[in-house]
């Protein structure tokens, strides 16, 4: 690409961040002029947002050099991890894997010694995020979510109960999925060509991540322990039943397509035969969160396009960093781009050393809650948990003041120990 065409697709690309922190203003729009609500409630939507600007920079590198370009650079793009969260949410967002879940959280909930309401938002905010260290990041933030939309967003809460919920929910999969090196995105961008495995990464990042996760969970309990103890004691729907060898293959199908989430035409191919089977067993199923699904699907790739054009400023940026300053720069990157785009350009540094390779990835992932672009499963929590917000909209500044105190007790662990 011509210098020319990569400062207008870095101007392209603020004005798309500007846009996700103005989403509510276009959903305010949007019930103020009825005459052009559908157009301002599309201009809402945080998950359409990078998509309509990569349409602009594929219209501008067409205008500014010719469609043949702007075609092949489209086609150079690498969209599987895109698909993989379409396919993932939709699989963990079904009745059978939700059936599964909820009863082993309750299960787990019995166990502690609190209210079942303190227990259950605990283990919603720590043991979920925990196992997307071995389900995959965008799984867990899609199962989480789901569950603590049924057990309290759908009960009435405070805005405050709101922000600080999905704020803690942000960093703790963004953190939470470190203890293997395949589950988090900013981790499997540099896992095989850095030489870390599973001895690797639990030893230098997952146990000070599994430290962090339940700090977070457990003082965000205690803070917003008053509206969590005046919840109406939940109880569970003996209506539901999923025959159990419905749960074993849904589970199969989960963990198919996490094992083959390198390769779109496998997890792919079996995604038409699990399309097929929920069909076959309709009654045990739910609507399937295809629209979410695609939604989520279309930021990330919207995010993709815009992103792969900021290497000329990205790249040299991480380079001139000491490990130091690389760890607060790349958390504070993290939240204007995608964390995995971060640790990918810092992978192609030359001679980078091993404190700069710990402190770009700590600090990627540290950063992956401050904003909905900062880690590839933050739009799914987006997408499930938005209606209950009020316009059904999420503030990013609000977010993102929320989102500071967790980050921060997840830097200490990763500066600190």
């Amino acid at each position: 690409m011509t210098p020319l065409i990569e400062y207008a697709a870095t101007i392209i690309f603020a004005l798309a961040i500007l846009h996700t922190f103005c989403t509510q203003y276009f959903h305010h729009l949007a019930h103020a002029d009825s005459k052009h609500a559908g157009l301002w409630h599309l201009l809402g939507e945080v998950e359409v947002v990078f998509g309509f600007w990569s349409l602009i920079l594929l219209l501008v590198i067409t205008a500014l050099s010719s469609s043949q370009q702007a075609i092949h650079y489209l086609e150079e793009q690498n969209f599987s991890e895109a698909l993989f969260v379409f396919v993932i949410l939709t699989i963990a967002a079904t009745r059978p894997i939700l059936f599964f879940v909820t009863n082993l959280v309750n299960y787990l909930t019995k166990l502690l010694p609190v209210s079942s309401n303190m227990a259950r938002y605990f283990l919603c905010l720590a043991f979920i995020p925990l196992s997307g260290s071995f389900i995959t990041e965008p799984a867990a933030m899609t199962i989480a979510a789901l569950l603590l939309r049924d057990f309290y967003f759908t009960q009435t809460v405070s805005n405050r109960f709101k922000y600080f919920t999905l704020a803690v929910l942000l960093v703790n999969i963004s953190i939470g999925g470190v203890m293997t090196p395949y589950a988090a995105p900013p981790v499997l961008m540099v896992a095989e060509k850095w030489g870390w495995d599973f001895s690797f990464m639990f030893s230098t990042f997952g146990w000070k991540a599994l430290l962090a996760v339940v700090i977070n969970a457990l003082a965000v309990s205690l803070f917003l322990s008053k509206e969590l103890l005046q919840l109406p004691a939940l109880k569970s729907d003996q209506n539901i039943r999923v025959p159990i060898f419905l749960i074993i293959v849904h589970l199969l199908f989960l963990f198919a397509t996490v094992w083959f989430s390198h390769h779109p035409a496998v997890f792919i191919g079996l995604f038409l035969f699990f399309l097929g089977f929920t069909h076959a067993y309709s009654e045990h199923q739910d609507k399937l969160m295809l629209k979410e699904g695609l939604l989520v699907g279309f930021f990330l790739a919207g995010l993709i396009v815009l992103g792969n054009l900021q290497q000329w400023w990205l790249q040299p940026l991480i380079s001139d960093m000491h490990a130091n300053t690389l760890f607060w720069g790349a958390t504070g990157l993290t939240a204007l781009t995608d964390n995995a785009a971060l640790t990918y350009l810092g992978s192609l540094v030359d001679g980078i050393s091993d404190s700069a390779k710990y402190a770009l990835v700590a600090g990627a992932v540290t950063g992956g809650g401050l904003t909905v672009i900062a880690n590839a499963p933050n739009p799914a929590g987006f997408a499930l948990l938005q209606d209950y917000f009020d316009e059904h909209s999420i503030s990013p500044i609000n977010l993102f003041l929320a989102a500071l105190l967790p980050t921060g007790v997840a830097a200490i662990c990763f500066v600190t120990l």
